[in-house]
């Protein structure tokens, strides 16, 4: 007898469905409800800032993260759980080369411009005249700088190109031969719109004093052309109606420095410590300020001001260990990191910044590991009564492949948290790895209890109960698990929850039990290969609904023709149909497979068929190669003894 044993595969859960009785799309909508209102013209012209993200530092939907160049960052936070993807920046094998980049971006920006441009056709041609026409303004004027924007990416990256520029019509097919403009061409176009953006936006903000809107608009745009003078100004209109905040002085000491005005770049924090002298948060940051400007007497002075008010300050005692680093006083650094890291008045939050900042300055001087996995290996030495700081800990030590070295770490996390559903499917992954059940049912075992709606430990837990020869525990687990199953729950997932109970209910012969699970198997997944398989193959052994059976492993045979299991259960159908000369082109096929030889259920098949189609030599070099192989067949013996096929 033969069955598809149930398989580790975290592939399972990466699964999307599609719900066909989805009703009143939302992806389109006409120009009538798209001008309908100020409001509705304000979700288009949103829908339009997606080509920011098109050039944005991280972008997740293709796993591509150039944020930073670390091995820390080959695994994202989304990418981090086993099976998942990587960052693909470090393993796109041929992502960059004299001829393809996968950065680049030359298809989206033209699409994101033919957007762009119907927006403004639209404008051109009164499709919104009915509106406010100051608020429709602000938006005309950023979907130009929007649009400038994507040309200045095309032409950083690629000099002159094609300027579909035109208000009056969007191109089409008949301009696709259009020519290239020279790069000179192409930024003074840029230059010109974002000037027609930022005039447009500055006659809103004396038309309308009180908006603030128009002028974050403006501080873009002024940021984008470099006019430093222009941003200032536009930081103290914002500072007059927001008041002194940290955010707006951050950036106009920022901006003093980029004018070489370093007198005017302290005085503005200065002013800001003027402003709040209570707030000792912004001493630290004129500390800091002072320290990353080489100015190291009067950032210790403040540190140690900050610290003789309040000396348990996190900021205050990281920005001295930084001045220490700073200043080669390295036995004071550590000592102050101790003081940080150590003090359990500090909260696991500024821990956990601090360490992160640790491991990229460590990543960037390109050091080895050695120094921060001591570092919170003295973190660990302490009782933690919080998961953040070992959940960080864990996912380092992955970043660095050490996998075994991270599961103490990770389970440390889950006793924590057991809600933690990442560490304890980190923790998953490497049982699963080690193909060790045993560990398995010890992880999910207690999540199904943290988190009784996460699918995937019941999944697990039931492939570790049949490796542990527990099908009640199997089926009882299944069972479980489609009470907490929803209408939003994928319907892959349900379906192969459905046919482990019947691959289950097989092995108890609970043979009218089985058939109904493989029967709502295929109802939510009718592409489900393994209920297919199972189920079209124990129909066949009781030589009943054998056109059903026929039908069901033919679907499976098309979808993995090279898969000798599949191509066996096919072979056999035919077989018990008595269709022996297809049925030996199958099996044929079967024994060519991978494994095919190596299955002593396969080798029998393959003499049984051999035998109907008269090769009895043939039938009987198998049938004795698959009693050497420890067949447990009924009659095998039989057959060879008597050199004829006998059914059991």
């Amino acid at each position: 007898m033969k069955k598809i044993l149930i398989g580790l595969s975290f592939a399972l859960f990466g699964l999307q469905s599609c719900d066909v009785l989805d009703v009143d799309p939302q992806s389109f909508y006409s120009e009538n409800v798209a001008y309908a209102s100020i409001e509705n013209v304000d979700f288009y012209v949103t829908d339009l800032y997606q080509a920011f993200h098109e050039y944005s530092d991280i972008e997740k939907p293709v796993d591509v993260y150039d944020d930073g160049f670390s091995d820390l960052l080959k695994y994202s936070w989304a990418a981090i759980a086993p099976g998942n993807q990587v960052n693909k920046f470090f393993y796109y094998r041929q992502g960059i080369n004299a001829d393809r980049d996968f950065r680049t971006k030359w298809n989206q920006a033209y699409w994101h411009i033919r957007e762009l441009n119907e927006f403004l056709v639209d404008m051109h041609n009164g499709l919104a005249s009915g509106l406010d026409q100051n608020k429709l303004a602000i938006r005309v004027a950023e979907v130009r700088a929007i649009r400038a924007f994507v040309y200045q990416e095309l032409v950083k990256r690629y000099g002159g190109i094609v300027l579909r520029i035109s208000e009056e019509k969007v191109d089409d097919h008949t301009d696709r031969s259009k020519a290239r403009s020279s790069e000179a061409e192409c930024w003074d176009f840029i230059i010109n719109e974002l000037d027609k953006a930022a005039a447009l936006l500055e006659k809103m903000v004396t038309r309308f004093p009180s908006k603030q809107d128009p002028l974050f608009s403006l501080l873009d745009i002024y940021s984008r052309q470099e006019k430093y003078n222009d941003v200032i100004s536009t930081l103290n209109r914002l500072e007059k109606r927001l008041g002194k905040n940290e955010q707006l002085s951050m950036e106009k000491f920022r901006i003093y420095l980029q004018m070489k005005d370093d007198k005017k770049a302290f005085q503005e924090i200065e002013s800001l410590v003027q402003e709040y002298p209570m707030d000792m948060r912004y001493q630290v940051i004129l500390g800091d300020v002072y320290l990353q400007n080489g100015k190291k007497q009067e950032a210790y002075d403040v540190y140690q001001k900050v610290l003789a008010a309040e000396p348990d300050n996190p900021m205050a005692i990281f920005s001295m260990a930084s001045y220490y680093k700073q200043t080669g006083q390295e036995e004071l650094y550590q000592q102050q990191l101790d003081t940080l890291l150590l003090n359990k008045k500090v909260t696991p939050d500024t821990k956990v910044g601090v360490m992160r900042q640790m491991i990229v300055e460590n990543e960037q001087a390109d050091k080895d590991s050695t120094q921060i996995i001591a570092l919170f290996d003295r973190i660990m030495k302490q009782e933690q009564d919080d998961p953040q700081i070992p959940m960080l800990y864990a996912q380092y030590l992955l970043s660095k492949n050490m996998e075994a070295e991270s599961v103490p770490v990770l389970e440390q996390v889950v006793d924590l948290d057991p809600t933690n559903k990442a560490a304890r499917m980190m923790l998953i992954g490497a049982a699963v790895k080690k193909e060790d059940y045993k560990q398995i049912i010890k992880v999910c075992e207690p999540g199904i209890e943290a988190t009784p709606d996460a699918l995937e430990f019941y999944y697990y837990l039931a492939v570790a109960y049949n490796q542990a020869e527990k099908p009640d525990s199997v089926i009882s687990i299944c069972k479980r698990a489609l009470e907490h199953t929803t209408a939003d729950s994928k319907k892959e997932i349900v379906s192969d929850f459905y046919s482990i109970l019947g691959d289950m209910y097989h092995t108890q012969k609970q043979m009218k039990e089985a058939y109904a699970a493989y029967d709502s198997a295929l109802v939510y997944n009718p592409s489900n290969i393994g209920a297919l398989n199972n189920y079209a193959y124990y129909l066949s052994v009781e030589r009943r609904d054998l056109d059903k059976a026929e039908e069901m492993s033919y679907k499976t045979v098309k979808a993995e023709p090279n898969n000798a299991t599949y191509l066996d259960t096919y072979a056999w159908i035919l077989f018990e149909k008595g269709n022996y000369a297809e049925a030996r082109i199958y099996i044929d096929n079967a024994m060519k497979s991978e494994g095919g030889d190596k299955s002593d259920v396969i080798v029998e098949h393959c003499g049984d068929i051999y035998y109907m189609t008269g090769d009895v030599d043939g039938a009987l070099t198998y049938w004795k190669k698959a009693l050497e192989m420890g067949s447990e067949s009924k009659t095998l013996k039989q057959k060879i003894e008597k050199k004829k096929y006998i059914a059991e």
